[in-house]
Parts: C-alpha cells; sequence; structure tokens
C-alpha cells in the first residue's frame, strides 16, 4: 500500500516498522497520518511472517502533538462527527507495539505512545500533555493512561503544569522501558521486538491480552480473565512443543499454532 505521511518496514526478520514521517510538521497528528498508522500496523498484524510491531518517528520529535490547525475552526460537534483522537483501532492490534521514542512526545504525540505495550526512549525523549496551554484537555487517553502510568500527582502536575518528563524521569515512573542514546534507541528497540518475535506468538498474544485487560478490570476478574487465556494456551501445539522442550532440555522449534 501506498502512503503519503509514513514509511513501513522490515528491519530484521519478524519486526515490522512503522516510521511517522511528517518532519516538517515534527510529526503532528492529523486526521490522514493517523489513518495511515493504523492501515499499517493492521496489515503488519494480518501478516503471519511478523511477530512484533515497532512504531517511531525521528530523532527530533516521536510526534509533536496533534495538528492544532486542523482542531482549530472545529466546535464540538464537528469533533465529535469527525474525531480523529478515537484511535480504538490501535487498541485492537493484537500483536505487541514497541514505541520507539526520541524527542517531543507531547500531546496526541505522548497519547499515542502511551497506547503502545512498551517504550524505548532515546535520551532526548521529553514527554507532555500540554493541553491546558491552548484552553482544552487531553483527548485520546492522557488524563487516564499517564495517571495509571505515573501516578495522580505526576500526572496532574504534567497536565496543569505543562511539565515535561524527560526520559530518565519518565523510566522512573515506569512510563518508559529502555533508555539509551539518540544513536541507538532504534536498534535497541529492534533488539526486543526480535526477543518477542522469537516467542510462541499465540502466548503472546494471549498475555498482551491479559496484561491490557488488568488496566480495565479489579483483581477478581482479571484473574478469572489470565485463568481463561491460560487455558486457552493449552490447546496450542506450541503448548505441547514448549513443554517437550524443556523436558529433552533442548531449543524449542515454535510451530505458531
Amino acid at each position: 500500500m501506498a502512503y503519503e505521511m509514513i514509511l513501513t518496514e522490515t528491519p530484521a526478520a519478524g519486526v515490522g516498522l512503522v516510521r511517522l514521517n511528517r518532519p516538517q510538521a515534527l510529526n503532528a497528528l492529523n486526521a490522514q497520518i493517523t489513518r495511515e498508522i493504523f492501515d499499517a500496523l493492521e496489515a503488519f498484524d494480518r501478516d503471519p511472517a511478523i511477530g512484533c510491531l515497532i512504531l517511531t518517528g525521528g530523532d527530533k520529535a516521536f510526534a509533536a502533538g496533534a495538528d492544532i490547525k486542523q482542531m482549530s475552526t472545529q466546535g464540538a460537534v464537528e469533533m465529535m462527527r469527525d474525531d480523529f483522537t478515537d484511535w480504538s483501532r490501535l487498541s485492537r492490534i493484537g500483536k505487541p507495539i514497541i514505541a520507539a521514542v526520541s524527542g517531543y512526545a507531547l500531546g496526541g504525540g505522548c497519547e499515542m505512545a502511551m497506547m503502545c505495550d512498551m517504550i524505548v526512549a532515546s535520551e532526548t525523549a521529553r514527554f507532555g500533555q500540554p493541553e491546558v496551554t491552548l484552553g482544552i484537555i487531553p483527548g485520546a487517553g492522557g488524563t487516564q493512561r499517564l495517571t495509571r502510568a505515573v501516578g495522580k500527582a505526576v500526572a496532574m502536575e504534567v497536565m496543569l503544569g505543562n511539565r515535561h518528563l524527560t526520559a530518565q524521569e519518565a523510566q522512573a515512573a515506569g512510563l518508559v522501558n529502555h533508555v539509551h542514546p539518540v544513536e541507538n534507541y532504534l536498534d535497541e528497540a529492534i533488539k526486543l521486538a526480535l526477543k518477542i518475535a522469537d516467542m510462541p506468538q499465540i502466548a503472546v498474544r494471549l498475555i498482551k491480552d491479559a496484561v491490557n485487560k488488568a488496566q480495565e478490570l479489579g483483581l477478581s476478574a482479571g484473574l478469572e480473565y489470565e485463568k481463561r487465556n491460560f487455558y486457552i494456551a493449552f490447546s496450542t501445539e506450541d503448548k505441547t512443543e514448549g513443554m517437550t522442550a524443556f523436558i529433552e532440555k533442548r531449543k524449542a522449534a515454535w510451530k505458531q499454532r
């Protein structure tokens, strides 16, 4: 598929990479680029040769926010009718997504990174939700996901005081997995993606599904949901292969079924 605002590639076997490509606008998110991102991620999700996805931007900006020019003339009715911050398609991707973030991840850019399953950041990464300076509030999950990730007090300061979290602060708060120099943060994200892509993919999907449910359910309901996915895993050939390989002290040859 031909895209205008993103680039796609497979930098390593089993890894699908989507790169935001609006450098002149610091990868600001509008309706077209979000649609292309979701189309590309869904295509990789359907590809049986791909086991893990990476979403990235440029070294200066992952995405510096939503396209203000697109929103500035819209009222409440227009936003409800044509809301390009409805990113539910991203939530339905079954394979793990790693956000490789460098430079600015602000507003919608921060929200999109948080919708991914892991974040690998460069030392220059900055995370923030500056919507209050525009007279609005985060509208794609910022108030909910950031609070769950870093706690109420820090989230309040980020959103009310326009504080930017450094990569190191975000890692200490639990928002970011790893921080690397800007020269190799993407290579490190690819290494992590390769490790995940080499795992039994049905089990990977079931784990992602159960962990995401943990953000929504109480403990009792979450444990029941986990048990359901646990039983499903026992219906796969990879369960048999994994346990047999363990007993025979050899590396498993995953069937991916």
